[in-house]
């Protein structure tokens, strides 16, 4: 192959060197990141670590047999061995009547910027002063003996795709991310918390002293745990836990688990499965977000949507096999690697905002459990039945009150669903989010 000017160019002469060597279809994929990440502790620098990667993925048709090849070698010589070993691969695959590469002609136009590439340049000690006042911050906060450390990151990424029909295009988004965990107390009595800010742009990353400042303050918060007897009581999830809702039902409303009929959801489809005043979200052309792309994992332009509205489960995600398995159209929710076939994914998903203030929600509560950290997991998606180590503070006649932990919390997804009442006090912090949210009827394991 000739040496091309663009990366578009050559994914596309490579899916066009595939079909000519005997591909029905074929696309490829190319991620370019490049990325650098600091430490700082107790006052001191830590590590300097930069990274660039450069990782290409072929996939080809032939008939129905599919095979999936990557490389991290873009040198002629090698290109051409890939697609041989691509082609010889799916000649001698299993068939899978559901495959198929889509057309994207008919796709709609990809908003023109959704602000996920900041150009402004940052170094090593740029960061470096990041984590230093970020880590200052919470070492000065009353109570805070030792410290886990501050990390700062950016990174740059490009996305680029190629189908060799009607879709060759790219997008490139950056990341800047600040962390910090530090511990309060002494011996054995003694608490860990953490904090971090995520962000497409600098600008918009949280001021690094508060993110000192909060993190120091939720560790010395959590000192003197007690625990409580077993009991079933409701519980109320912080923020930067309430978005595994949605990250759930993500992933129990994939076409692939719905296909396959492993979801405890798969028959829900326009059945009210929340509270009429729940709406869950999912846009991934939301300016900065986190999940946004202008195209999914196949080329295709997703829209936003309500996945649940009014409580009601309105759609599947789907991407083209999965749509082809239940006689569907795909929603655009594709997501991909280069060495794995697209499976469907959400992008930028969040609960909606509710009505009621955080400290209203939590003052109807006589006994119940603020749960800020969660640990471990077991969850069976066939029939909903959820459970995971816990810790936070005890709610006492409408207040939260102190610090337990070593607890478990566990119900069944659909209650878990039917039983949540979400706060006002929504913000876009991750990729996936939900406000304060309250869930009723849920089983507390301590003492």
């Amino acid at each position: 192959m000739r040496k091309q000017e663009t990366t578009t160019d050559l994914l596309s002469d490579l899916v066009a060197t595939a079909r000519k060597s005997g591909a029905d279809s074929a696309d490829a994929i190319m991620l370019d990141s490049e990325s650098l990440s600091v430490a700082w502790r107790l006052g001191k620098q830590e590590s300097v670590e930069r990274e660039e990667s450069k990782d290409l993925g072929l996939r080809v048709l032939v008939g129905k047999g599919q095979a999936i090849v990557s490389s991290t070698d873009c040198q002629p010589s090698t290109l051409r061995d890939l697609v041989d070993r691509a082609i010889t691969m799916a000649r001698n695959a299993p068939e899978d009547p559901y495959c198929e590469i889509p057309n994207t002609h008919s796709s709609t136009e990809p908003p023109k910027d959704l602000e996920l590439f900041d150009p402004v340049e940052i170094s090593a000690t740029d960061l470096f002063e990041l984590v230093k006042e970020t880590e200052d911050a919470a070492r000065s906060v009353k109570g805070i003996t030792n410290s886990e450390g501050a990390e700062a990151s950016q990174s740059c990424t490009t996305i680029s795709l190629a189908n060799g029909i009607d879709f060759a295009q790219e997008y490139s988004v950056t990341s800047f991310g600040v962390s910090v965990s530090v511990i309060a107390g002494k011996d054995t009595e003694m608490e860990r918390e953490y904090e971090y800010s995520a962000a497409r742009y600098l600008e918009d990353l949280m001021p690094p002293s508060k993110i000192g400042e909060t993190a120091g303050e939720k560790a010395v918060a959590r000192l003197n745990p007690r625990k409580v007897k077993s009991q079933q009581v409701p519980i109320v999830l912080d923020p930067r836990l309430s978005g595994g809702l949605p990250r759930l039902l993500a992933g129990l409303i994939s076409g692939a688990s719905i296909a396959r009929g492993t979801s405890v959801l798969k028959d829900s489809l326009l059945e009210q499965i929340f509270a009429p005043n729940v709406q869950i979200c999912d846009d991934p052309h939301r300016p900065r977000g986190l999940g946004s792309r202008p195209f999914d994992g196949e080329g295709l332009t997703g829209k936003a949507i309500k996945i649940i509205d009014n409580g009601v489960l309105t759609s599947w995600l789907l991407d083209t096999r999965s749509a082809n398995q239940l006689d569907l159209n795909s929603t655009a929710h594709a997501v991909r690697g280069t060495s794995s076939a697209p499976s469907p994914g959400p992008s930028n998903l969040y609960m909606m905002a509710g009505d009621i203030p955080k400290d209203e929600l939590i003052a109807g509560i006589d006994n119940g459990f603020y749960v800020t950290e969660m640990m471990g997991m077991s969850f069976n998606g066939l029939t909903g039945d959820y459970s995971r180590g816990a810790s936070g503070f005890w709610i006492d006649n409408g207040a939260i009150t102190f610090p337990v932990n070593e607890m478990t919390v566990a119900g069944n997804i659909i209650d878990m669903f039917a039983h949540c009442t979400p706060a006002n006090d929504l913000s876009f912090k991750y990729a996936t989010n939900a406000p304060t949210t309250r869930i009723d009827g849920m089983t507390v394991a301590g003492t």
